[in-house]
């Protein structure tokens, strides 16, 4: 069925209370209804659910959303219920969780047509009698999230997802559309082939981080590296990965010996602890969680400003969805990781006596980590590459490589010959296959080829094999080379490689590291500067003593008065008091985010703080207090001001001055942020719900993380519509945090 524009705005209003998309969301919900098969890779947060829930609701039939966890769907169901209010019959969920009564419960309800959407588990969907019952019924399509799952290749393979396509064919087909919130190239190609969807409509979004700075250090005494490194970040927010939990308990030990607040998470503790230790980590009672990969994936914690490895992770993947929970308020992200080859030595020897195939994946996506450890080049361009998505930069100058790049020479003739080896070569092998064959190094493996008696053997001898796949490696970077999808790994030619053998042009390539693996140091103090200018660059440059002082007191004053650190005062605000040193009111009005209602309800014993702290260190203020441009407001925002004040409605100021409402919220909130108190509860009444408003009121004074809408709109969009959230939050910031 086509569906116009229109008619999905309206849904989206009517039932989930937004005023407009996110994205590609209207356009991939239009594709779906269009009849198209869709492939959706959207990052987390980005609105999922959204792109499968509205057109279930819109077409006819009930859409099938296939999901590996149980406890998700159930979530997911009472969503998408309390978005359809009195209607209990609209979602469903079909899993072993339901008893007899339950399932044919659930069978009823989809015969009558009251049931739009039905939620099963891989497994529940290969069930015959599910089966024969599903193909009695009009499926409007399928959905299947966290797809994933279906690939080796991914970070959560699941079998039963490879079933998906054949039971598909035999309930009878519809439109599917595949949901990801990550997937490599060699990914997503599975996803594609396996559900049988090669003309699918494809979506991406950007998995660029820019405000990440990521960094490599050999691992040399990191330990006492680590700590130096948290002490040069003085109260600031941060995780530790370890692989094991031996290690964990012992690390988080180390940083409290070494004064450093830090708390162990991992799956071996008690369930009870473990929650208290991150309950702690939100309330900023400790600094720093260290932890294996069981922390993490439902943190909501947007102030993350370091994210460190003590161990290499298993695959790029999961160090990218690792560091990505630094930095999340858009702030500065801190992402180190400790490297030496021993490391990737001891996961090898992990892999013994698995099956064979499994060997094979956990070696390659090992290959590409220590590609990305040991290489030169810039380390977003890297990432960003490993996801299939081309950096326009050469230098992003926010990682180690960048800010201090190392040797780069002209390529052209090593490169020609990468490119004449391939070419010569009646079948295509791996990296470190031709990298062995270049520098003449003859291998059990070259040896069974007989590439030991071509002509390309040893013609690269005074280089080393690190040193060609090195050359291999930023081939494939420039798209001279690529990898087979279907043989991953294999290297061949492209187009582009071939243009440049008949006419080279200057290839820029840089030299790579050198990991010692044995525990000598490299470039140790230029590694620490890069952290340094990283920092540096991000802003900070205040008094790291009066910074720690500053947020001692926010947390004591945020106890005793039961709310969040961040409802007094932000981060942004304590910075610029490290720097401005305000020691009346009126100056501390000069710091971001510090309204004259926050000053006079928050701020006397700050300014009191910083007055004692200045005399008693006879420190010389700055003369000119920097005077910030929130201070000011534009015509719109004093004809809203006076318009709020005379209690209009606020769809009659949106009407008045010809904006939409989302327009007229973000204007609101952004007079508010700046300190200025309206009160708006003639409209909050109005238009929410007093248990609804109580409901979210309690949610920002206890549990919201920062003062993020983003963040807000993230955790609670399944509970409540965007417009309850932010007027809810409006009044909460007027009458609470301003």
């Amino acid at each position: 069925m086509s569906v116009t524009s229109a008619e999905i705005r309206k849904t989206l209003k009517e039932f989930f209370g937004y005023d407009g998309f996110k994205g590609d969301q209207e356009e991939i919900i239009k594709d779906l209804t269009d009849g198209k098969d869709c492939f959706v890779l959207m990052p987390t947060g980005g609105g999922k659910s959204l792109c499968y829930q509205l057109p279930a609701l819109l077409m006819d039939g009930t859409a099938i959303v296939i999901s590996p966890l149980i406890a998700l769907m159930k979530n997911q169901v009472d969503a998408i219920r309390g978005f359809v209010s009195g209607n209990e019959s609209i979602a469903h969920f079909l899993n072993s969780s339901l008893s007899r009564p339950q399932i044919e419960e659930v069978k009823n309800d989809i015969k009558e047509g009251k049931t739009k959407i039905l939620y099963v588990a891989p497994e529940s969907l290969t069930k015959g009698e599910n089966v024969a019952f599903l193909r009695t019924i009009k499926i409007s399509f399928y959905a299947v999230d966290e797809a994933h799952c279906i690939s080796e290749w991914g970070h959560d393979f699941r079998p039963e997802y490879r079933r998906i396509r054949p039971i598909v064919d035999t309930i009878g087909r519809a439109p599917i559309i595949a949901l990801t919130a990550t997937a490599t190239p060699k990914v997503q190609s599975d996803i594609l082939k396996t559900l049988a969807i090669p003309d699918a409509v494809v979506y991406k979004s950007s998995f660029n981080r820019p405000n990440l700075y990521y960094e490599v250090r050999d691992k040399v005494d990191a330990d006492k590296d680590i700590v130096r490194f948290i002490r040069q970040h003085p109260g600031k927010s941060g995780i530790v990965y370890c692989l094991s939990r031996r290690k964990v308990e012992e690390m988080a030990e180390f940083l409290q010996i070494n004064g450093i607040k830090a708390l162990p998470y991992h799956a071996g503790l008690d369930a009870k602890v473990r929650a208290e230790n991150q309950d702690k980590f939100l309330m900023e009672d400790v600094n720093v969680i260290v932890a294996t990969i069981a922390f993490g994936m439902g943190i909501d914690k947007p102030d993350i400003r370091f994210v460190i490895h003590y161990d290499i992770p298993k695959s790029v993947e999961s160090y990218y969805q690792e560091t990505g929970r630094a930095g999340r308020d858009g702030g500065e992200g801190l992402c180190i990781t400790y490297y030496s080859y021993k490391d990737i030595q001891k996961l090898e020897k992990f892999m013994r006596g698995k099956p064979v195939s499994e060997q094979e994946i956990n070696k390659q996506l090992l290959n590409e980590v220590v590609a990305y450890a040991e290489s030169s080049d810039c380390r977003r361009r890297l990432l960003l590459g490993y996801f299939g998505e081309d950096y326009p930069n050469d230098n992003c100058g926010i990682c180690d490589n960048c800010l201090h790049p190392r040797k780069v020479f002209d390529g052209r003739a090593e490169m020609k010959l990468v490119i004449k080896l391939i070419l010569s070569l009646k079948e295509h092998f791996k990296l470190e296959h031709l990298a062995a064959i270049l520098s003449g190094n003859d291998t059990a493996l070259v040896k069974s080829y007989h590439h030991d008696k071509i002509q390309y053997f040893g013609a690269g001898d005074e280089h080393t094999d690190k040193f060609w796949a090195t050359v291999i490696h930023q081939g494939l970077i420039m798209h001279l080379l690529d990898k087979e999808i279907e043989t991953y790994g294999l290297i061949f030619v492209t187009p582009l490689g071939k243009q440049f053998l008949e006419n080279p042009w200057q290839l820029n390539l840089v030299e790579d590291r050198v990991f010692t693996g044995d525990g000598s140091p490299d470039d140790e103090e230029d590694d620490e500067d890069a952290a340094a200018n990283a920092a540096a660059m991000k802003g900070g440059g205040g008094d790291p003593v009066l910074l720690a002082m500053l947020k001692d007191l926010r947390k004591d004053l945020a106890h005793k008065l039961d709310l969040q650190p961040w409802i007094l005062f932000g981060d942004p605000a304590l910075d610029d008091m490290s720097i401005l040193y305000p020691i009346t009111l009126e100056e501390l009005k000069n710091c971001q985010g510090v309204g004259e209602g926050k000053a006079k309800k928050y701020g006397q014993p700050f300014i009191d703080l910083i007055a004692k702290y200045v005399d008693e260190n006879e420190i010389e203020r700055p003369q000119d207090l920097i005077v910030k441009s929130t201070a000011s407001k534009s015509a719109v925002k004093i004809q809203i001001i006076g318009m709020i004040d005379k209690r209009l409605p606020f769809d009659d100021i949106a009407k008045g001055l010809d904006m939409p409402m989302c327009d007229l919220l973000t204007e609101v909130e952004t007079i508010v942020s700046a300190g200025t108190r309206l009160n708006i509860n003639y409209y909050v009444n109005q238009e929410v719900e007093p248990d609804v408003v109580a409901e979210l009121m309690d949610y920002f004074r206890h549990e919201a993380a920062s003062d993020s809408l983003d963040d807000a709109i993230r955790a609670l969009e399944n509970d409540y519509s965007e417009m309850e959230i932010r007027l809810t939050r409006i009044k909460f910031i007027c009458e609470v945090a301003s």
